[in-house]
């Protein structure tokens, strides 16, 4: 069975919302950026409607689905408890609650549990609800957290007494992060400037939960940066970081004496990456000068006006070729490293025990419980922790939380997803094969299928994102089983641009190297037809933000290739959005795409936005989504290539007329739905879409 093919005849064309708002004197639908333009809310409106009346068919799908998903999945969860100082904290969420309600116990004494952040009873008068942060003061004595009920990621800043305060509110219009001096008397947080970047952090003094005046700590004047906030793991340094997306410094302050004026760790050097972690005596940094793939470096902590000068800096883990250093948590006995191998695409966690002299007296990774495979290192609060609480998952291993002792070797485990239903994670396989890109260049490729499918070609969905650096490790999904039982096959393209094989990955996917992400994206499409895997006539792309563009950019060079795509919150309109340096976030995007005021950067970016690449090329069925309070991806992204795909189609005989479609949440940010139960439902309406395209349901 083939794909489903376009209508020879649609009759909701006539009532197409793109030929009753359609301007002849702005033919690239720019007016859409007019938010408070009434006519905008009417077009996403009669765009939803437009697509509701399409999707009706396919609603009793769309219910299947969803309650196939319910039926699969634990409603009820419990959180793994952690024990901090005092008391032992978890979360549960209800069978028929969207949000989880926060318990904690006196050490030891379970049965004295109380609720104490109650948030299905906080979002029960609003329409979306996000927690950005939620901190503990070191006493255990109060609660801060921040929320954001509109869903543009602007938040207001809340605290409590523990258990059973009353809640009340101190800032708005702020960030998300929230850190404790460990005075338990002065809260760290973040405000934005006008395109909501973090621009600085601020101090608030508290007295019995009763909030002072706000003092500025330090302010970031270069609109390609923002500021960010932690604590060392040794609860010795409040940590300030000022980063772009290529270069970062550190400002430390004393925890125990918050008031003290920041301290510089090392003045930034463009390109250069930094970031350390603590134990008494010294910082740990780990950074890419004169190291593309980064090295760790230790320094004395008892004089802070030598860090900077870098002789006193002394090798701990040397550069090395064919590995990238990721991350590092320090511990009284030593460090845990995350670091990727770069032939394999696989991360590893390196346990380093240190002497007092620093010499490295054990060296060793811990177990993979296959390959591919997630591993994380998860909640670890007490310093001198030698049981490791570990996080694994894979395309067919549910989430799992490991306890790893140190000195045995001895694997406990804690607790794994439970999975219901008919089709179980026993039966499914999973391989990574090797895609030839246009340079040659071999790229990743995952695969997940059923087991007793393998063999014959299926109709696939190729997923992927590539930018940032951001990793696509393997991850399990229960809404992804309806879509396997029925036949589908998951295939994931770990392009460049993302951070899959490390850091050289990521830089040969951005900038000047862009074009590198599509064509990787389309080589692992004719991958899994070579390699018997995908029926090339069924297969659907899917892509959300970033990944849009990766997904857009591809079906302008080669529409033919997939028989629909699907792009959630598309980055599509790359070189107008980046020309506005007034939007969200542009200026700290510059070292990501470049800036359109030097003309290579221009030209390229030019050659590869998907809304200025456009042809009389007819694209395949195409599933847009948009969110009304998106700052990210604003709105007028997918609602804009709608309107000029529409148009396009428009001008091509009926039966070469592909079903473009745009449905606009005019109640949700970037992330979509706030809700589980309705973000699943979301899910369901496209995976319904999926499944139509492919020719695996009928409409």
């Amino acid at each position: 069975m083939k794909a489903q093919p376009p209508h020879a005849t649609d009759p909701l064309a006539s009532h197409s919302p793109v030929a009753r708002f359609r301007r002849d004197d702005d033919p690239a639908w720019h007016w859409l950026e007019a938010r408070d333009d009434p006519r905008v809310t009417q077009f996403l409106e009669a765009a939803n409607g437009e697509f509701d009346r399409w999707f009706s068919p396919l609603d009793d799908l769309v219910e299947r689905l969803y309650h196939g998903h319910l039926a699969r999945r634990e409603l009820a969860v419990h959180g793994l408890r952690t024990p901090l100082d005092h008391y032992t904290y978890w979360s549960e969420t209800a069978v028929d609650a969207d949000y989880p309600v926060w318990w904690r116990h006196p050490n030891g004494k379970p049965d004295r549990a109380m609720a104490f952040l109650d948030l299905e009873a906080r979002a029960a008068t609003h329409d979306f609800l996000e927690l950005g942060d939620m901190a503990l003061s070191p006493d255990e004595r109060w609660l801060a957290w921040t929320e954001d009920t509109r869903g543009d990621e602007t938040f207001e800043l809340f605290i409590k007494a523990l258990p059973d305060g009353t809640p009340a509110k101190l800032l708005e219009e702020i960030g998300p992060e929230l850190t404790w001096a460990e005075d338990n008397a002065t809260l760290l947080f973040t405000r934005y400037d006008a395109t909501q970047r973090p621009e600085s952090v601020w101090r608030l003094p508290l007295l019995e939960g009763s909030a002072g005046e706000p003092s500025l700590i330090l302010h970031e004047q270069d609109p390609e940066f923002w500021l960010g906030l932690g604590k060392t793991r040794s609860r010795a340094w409040l940590v300030l970081e000022s980063a772009s997306k290529d270069t970062s410094e550190c400002h430390l302050i004393p925890a125990h004496a918050p008031d003290t004026p920041p301290h510089c760790f090392r003045p930034r050097e463009n390109g250069v990456e930094l970031s350390l972690d603590h134990r008494p005596g010294h910082f740990y940094v780990l950074h890419n000068r004169s190291a593309a793939h980064f090295r760790l470096d230790v320094v004395e902590d008892s004089r802070l006006d030598t860090t900077a000068n870098e002789d006193t800096w002394q090798p701990l883990i040397e550069h090395r070729d064919d590995d990238t250093l990721e991350g590092l948590d320090a511990f009284d006995w030593g460090l845990v490293i995350t670091e990727r191998d770069h032939h394999g695409a696989q991360v590893h966690l390196r346990v380093l025990e240190l002497a007092r002299d620093h010499r490295i007296t054990r060296d060793e990774r811990l177990p993979l419980p296959e390959t591919p495979c997630s591993l994380a290192l998860g909640d670890a609060p007490h310093f001198d922790c030698r049981r490791l609480r570990l996080r694994e998952e894979s395309f067919v291993l549910p989430v799992s939380w490991i306890e790893h002792d140190l000195d045995s070797g001895e694997r406990t485990l804690l607790k794994q997803q439970p999975i219901h239903g008919d089709l179980k994670p026993e039966q499914l396989t999973c391989e990574r094969l090797w895609a030839r890109s246009h340079d040659g260049e071999r790229i990743p490729v995952s695969v997940v299928m059923r087991a007793d499918l393998t063999g014959h070609p299926r109709p696939t969905l190729l997923y992927g994102y590539g930018a940032y650096g951001e990793v696509l490790d393997p991850w399990f999904s229960v809404a992804r089983l309806e879509l396997l039982s029925r036949g589908v096959a998951f295939a994931v393209a770990h392009v460049r641009g993302g951070g899959d094989r490390g850091e050289p990955w990521y830089l040969a996917g951005k900038l000047e190297h862009k074009e590198n992400s599509f064509r990787d994206f389309l080589a692992a499409r004719d991958a899994l037809v070579e390699h018997g895997i995908s029926d090339g006539e069924r297969i659907a792309a899917y892509g959300a933000s970033a990944g849009g563009l990766l997904v857009g950019a591809s079906l302008n060079l080669a529409p033919q290739a997939f028989c629909a795509a699907v792009l959630d919150v598309p980055f599509v309109d790359v070189l107008r959005t980046m020309e506005n340096p007034d939007l969200p976030l542009t200026t700290a995007e510059y070292t990501e795409w470049g800036n359109p005021d030097e003309p290579d950067a221009r030209k390229r970016i030019r050659a590869y936005s998907p809304l200025d690449n456009l042809s009389t090329q007819a694209w395949p069925t195409v599933f847009l989504q948009g969110s009304w309070h998106d700052t990210r991806v604003p709105y007028w992204e997918p609602a804009k290539l709608y309107a000029r795909l529409t148009e396009l189609n428009d001008a091509r005989s009926a039966e070469r007329r592909n079903p473009v479609l745009l449905r606009t949440d005019m109640s949700a940010g970037h992330g979509g739905a706030s809700g589980r139960f309705k973000a699943w439902h979301d899910n369901a309406r496209q995976d319904a879409f999926i499944l139509w395209a492919l020719g695996l349901a009928t409409r």
